[in-house]
């Protein structure tokens, strides 16, 4: 007889009973039927809803747009639109800055038809308009460059607000160019009419320089103004077509609030001047009109301590309540004795950079001063200084277990003043941030208890 190979048996069934094998079957089925029905009705990655058509990898190789609902992609793509659309804008509108200098200002300085003064009233701060549109196109490009190099072709990762908020310090810049627009187009006006060189070389640039486009140059000292009214309109079309669970919503939305407000304080400042022009208007809501109080207070801030705009940091301001104790008995008696007023308080830092060369490049660095600035409500339309700033170098702040809702700043060989907030946990924020650089600024801040000598004495001293 023909030994048979172990290998050549094959068995007639499957190793397991006939009952056993038909229920695999039928749960392999329903599972399959039920992935299918999943896939059929998978949620949308953007909205989570579940009217997804069904689709393979032939219908469309790219899964994550396959897991996007009809109204999802659509407005990915008109994202994408009002992103790019954004920094292309930014790109036209920092070419204008160039061409404004390049083409106008330069050769003007240097055939010598305008002095440096005249040049200065026409042009003003353009070099610093110039510096901040180069830092935020460079971010914005950026953004976009590493969007694509990880496969985000829709740039969902593009945080267009984040970084607005960022260089939200050029919106002053914008400011300073547009009060100043009404006596530069005055002053170009005057000089056009007086100098025949100047008329001639303005005429030959438009007729003759390719890069003008058949522009003239008060129709290129109108591109901050432009700009920097098209950015809310800019803005609120990306915030329209973001999703509010993208991580960059809040900030698109708290970023068109900031440039409004800015706008709406650059109308107030040229009525205030008597200026009959005005930028776009947009309406104000109670949130609005509190911002442009505070860019008001601001602004007299910085011009009271005459601290760069650059290297200053605004790190509380609000209303507070203040009183000035006549002895230091009111701590026994209770805070009820005092006389508060209200009072807005700003608390500004001044911080060294680490780089002078440019504007751009600079990066805060260690504290050099700190106030805390007081300022009356506002009255008859303009705000009023309560006294000159407090530097927190020659203070010393305090707070008492027994009145808790308070708390003290003493100015030394001065004044004593007294604080709360209607808010008392707002009232020990106060006290916490401006005790703190009063201990980092404070000559005392290396003696015993960060308390001046003063009174310090022990037994083997004493007479």
């Amino acid at each position: 007889a023909t030994r048979t190979k172990s290998a050549d048996v094959e068995r007639a069934d499957s190793g397991i009973g006939q009952m056993p094998a038909r229920k695999w079957r039928n749960r392999a089925s329903e599972t399959l039927s039920s992935l299918q029905a999943w896939e059929a009705h998978r949620p949308c990655t953007d909205c989570g809803e579940r009217d997804l058509p069904v689709e393979t990898d032939v219908q469309n190789c790219n899964q994550r747009r396959a897991d996007l609902c009809e109204k999802c992609r659509k407005r990915r793509t008109e994202r994408k639109e009002s992103v790019l659309e954004f920094v292309n804008t930014e790109a036209s509108y920092g070419e204008d800055l160039r061409i404004i200098k390049e083409e106008f200002y330069l050769p003007m300085q240097a055939a010598g038809l305008l002095s440096q003064e005249q040049l200065q009233g026409i042009f003003s701060n353009i070099q610093e308009l110039i510096d901040l549109n180069e830092s935020f196109l460079e971010i914005l490009q950026e953004e976009i460059d590493q969007a694509f190099d990880q496969g985000d072709d829709d740039l969902m990762t593009v945080c267009i607000g984040e970084v607005f908020l960022e260089f939200v310090n050029m919106l002053p810049a914008f400011q300073t160019y547009c009060l100043q627009q009404s006596s530069s187009v005055n002053m170009l006006n005057a000089l056009e009419k007086e100098k025949e060189l100047l008329r001639i070389f303005l005429n030959v640039s438009q007729n003759d320089n390719t890069a003008l486009r058949r522009m003239n140059l008060r129709s290129f000292l109108m591109a901050p103004l432009q700009r920097v009214t098209k950015y809310p309109l800019l803005l609120s079309r990306i915030i329209k077509a973001t999703t509010e669970y993208h991580p960059d919503h809040g900030s698109l939305r708290e970023a068109k609030s900031r440039i409004e407000s800015h706008l709406e304080h650059i109308n107030m400042k040229t009525k205030q001047e008597g200026n009959t022009w005005t930028l776009r208007s947009f309406r104000q809501d109670s949130k609005k009109k509190r911002e442009v109080i505070n860019i008001e207070m601001r602004e007299t801030a910085l011009k009271t301590v005459g601290w760069l705009r650059e290297e200053t940091r605004f790190v509380m301001e609000g209303s507070l309540q203040l009183a000035q104790p006549p002895d230091g008995q009111w701590v026994k008696k209770g805070s009820k004795t005092l006389k508060f007023q209200n009072m807005q308080v700003l608390l500004l830092v001044n911080m060294k950079r680490v780089s002078e060369s440019s504007l751009e490049s600079a990066e805060p660095g260690p504290v050099k001063d700190a106030v805390l600035v007081l300022i009356r409500d506002k009255n008859n339309g303009k705000f009023h200084l309560l006294r000159e700033p407090l530097r927190l170098s020659n203070c010393i702040v305090s707070t008492d277990p027994d009145c808790d809702d308070t708390f003290e700043l003493i100015e030394i060989r001065r004044e004593a003043f007294v604080f709360r907030d209607s808010d008392r946990a707002r009232t020990h924020h106060w006290f916490r941030q401006i005790r703190r650089y009063s201990r980092e600024l404070g000559s005392w801040k290396k003696r015993r208890n960060a308390l001046p000598n003063i009174m310090i004495s022990t037994p083997h001293t004493r007479p």
